[in-house]
């Protein structure tokens, strides 16, 4: 079962997976010490979108939902670098 790009959905989820396990692999490796509530909120968004492009590949949610979830998540991630730079002031 391949699309037109001739990728089938095997490889495809297999180089989602690879790729997700690089990101979560970064973001513990430069991480600092300790779960504080930015680390935390990483991780959080870090699933939704991971979750969110499986279930696009497996056809279970469409692109136009991918794209709500991959806004909001944007915006949620954009709250939380501001909130971090008024902490930091």
């Amino acid at each position: 079962m391949s699309d037109e790009t001739g990728i089938t959905m095997t490889t495809a989820l297999v180089c989602l997976t690879i790729f997700g396990t690089i990101a979560l692999g970064g973001i513990f490796f430069t991480k600092t010490k300790g779960f504080g509530k930015y680390t935390t909120s990483l991780l959080l968004l870090f699933i939704v979108i991971f979750l969110a492009a499986f279930f696009l590949v497996l056809d279970k949610i469409t692109p136009t939902v991918f794209a709500n979830i991959a806004f909001a998540v944007t915006g949620f991630g954009g709250g939380l670098l501001s909130a971090k730079k008024l902490d930091e002031n």
